[in-house]
């Protein structure tokens, strides 16, 4: 997953996001780096306040200024550095080359605009058509989504839609100009298991016929299983293991990881009670001097305390891990 490779559309490298607040320095992003291969999936999963999204917000260069700041590192795609871009270049690039479904899509849709005018209007400003053209492509595109009576739904406001329905068009929006990377920055959040397969299928489907790349920003693990190729598991701004999909569900080296995937319920095994993760995710300002991880992993020892562990690459394994006592014995596969 690292080094620099043709094939890669991004190549995030030693990203550091910071946030200024009155208490202090959030090291929201705390140096970061991977790659992402054209036409994959890569899954960024975490606890709340792990540094998932300001990961993506700091890709899209929608980080607000002030009180936050990329201070350090570069972001590659298609070969050209978006930290070197000027805004207004980087206007050209969302929406068009890189789209986004943001976490919410009945606040991030605007709740006074028609939903057929919010894609047409994405569509217009990237792409060289007119109205009419554009209002047929934003059918088109609803049609492909798979929401019911596109030509109805078009003049309908977003309260008027359901919940799976509002995120069909954030979707149908993220991929009206064919955009090469997409990021889904949690898009199964309140949905009912049934929608959430749909949204899974419907991504899975759209990779399929736009080729595009996704970047998957989520807690949810089931989400993961099911749509990526490689995971990045993060902590407290740093990325604690990464893997391909199949080796972080059946061969988890890092404690986090361990635990994230042991407070899942399995099918094939019946338990009282499901074991979770003690204690919380450091605060930002009062971080430990060593491992982030160390005071609530099960594993910690004396030097966990006092030294930060580097992440460690396995180049046979294709797998990297953070951690002074990593597993090996195939983490929770039993």
């Amino acid at each position: 997953m690292e080094g620099i490779v043709a094939d890669n559309l991004l190549e995030v490298k030693d990203l550091k996001t910071y946030f200024r607040t009155e208490e202090g320095v959030v090291k929201a992003v705390d140096g970061i780096s991977f790659n992402l291969e054209r036409g994959k999936t890569l899954g960024i999963v975490g606890e709340s306040g792990c540094g998932k999204s300001v990961t993506s917000l700091s890709i899209m260069r929608l980080i607000p200024n002030p009180p936050g700041k990329i201070v350090s590192g570069s972001i590659v795609f298609e070969g050209k550095d978006l930290l070197a871009k000027t805004e207004k270049q980087m206007r050209g690039i969302r929406g068009n080359d890189i789209s986004m479904i943001f976490q919410e899509p009945m606040t991030s849709l605007n709740p006074i605009m028609k939903v057929g005018s919010q894609i047409s209007e994405a569509i217009l400003l990237h792409q060289k058509i007119g109205a009419a053209e554009a209002r047929k492509k934003a059918i088109e595109m609803l049609v492909r989504v798979g929401i019911p009576m596109p030509e109805k739904r078009m003049d309908s406001y977003p309260h008027q839609l359901s919940g799976g329905m509002r995120q069909r068009v954030m979707i149908a929006m993220a991929l009206s100009c064919n955009s090469k990377l997409l990021i889904a920055d949690e898009p199964t959040t309140a949905l009912d298991v049934t929608i959430q397969a749909q949204i899974i299928d419907l991504m899975k489907k759209m990779r399929s016929e736009f080729g595009a790349s996704i970047i998957l920003i989520t807690h949810d693990l089931g989400v993961v299983a099911g749509l990526a190729d490689d995971v990045v598991v993060m902590y407290a701004g740093k990325i604690v293991e990464k893997a391909d999909v199949r080796n972080i569900f059946k061969d988890a080296r890092h404690p986090y990881t361990i635990g994230l995937l042991q407070s899942i319920p399995r099918i094939d095994q019946e338990v009282e009670r499901l074991q979770a993760i003690e204690g919380v995710v450091p605060n930002q300002q009062e971080m430990p001097s060593g491992c982030a991880f160390c005071p609530r992993c099960v594993r910690a020892t004396e030097r966990c305390k006092t030294e930060a562990p580097p992440l460690v690459p396995f180049a046979a394994e294709k797998r990297a891990v953070a951690c002074w006592n990593a597993s090996t014995d195939g983490g929770i596969a039993k």
